[in-house]
C-alpha cells in the first residue's frame, strides 16, 4: 500500500514541462472566492510529478495523484492524460 490512512489527494493541471526524463512539471490552478470582498481570486501553484513513460507533453491536461516522496521535489505521480494539446 502506496498511501497511508485515508485516500490520496488527486489534482487535474496542465502540463508546463515535460523536459526532465520521467518527470513532468503540472501547473495547478485555482479561482476560489475572497471571504470577505467576495471578488474571484485566481492562484495556481506548479508541480512535479512522476511519468514514468514520458507520455505527457506539454500543454495536456492531466490527472495527477499524491504518493510517496520520489525525489527531492516529486510527491506527485502522472494517473492519465485526459486531453491532449493540439
Amino acid at each position: 500500500m502506496e498511501h497511508g490512512p485515508g485516500s490520496p489527494k488527486e489534482r487535474l493541471g496542465t502540463v508546463t514541462s515535460n523536459k526532465a526524463d520521467k518527470t513532468i512539471t503540472v501547473r495547478i490552478d485555482v479561482a476560489r472566492r475572497h471571504r470577505r470582498y467576495q471578488k474571484i481570486v485566481r492562484s495556481s501553484t506548479t508541480l512535479h510529478a512522476h511519468d514514468e513513460t514520458n507520455d505527457a507533453n506539454i500543454g495536456d491536461v492531466v490527472r495527477i495523484i499524491e504518493s510517496r516522496p520520489l525525489s527531492a521535489t516529486k510527491r506527485w505521480r502522472l494517473v492519465e492524460v485526459l486531453e491532449r494539446a493540439k
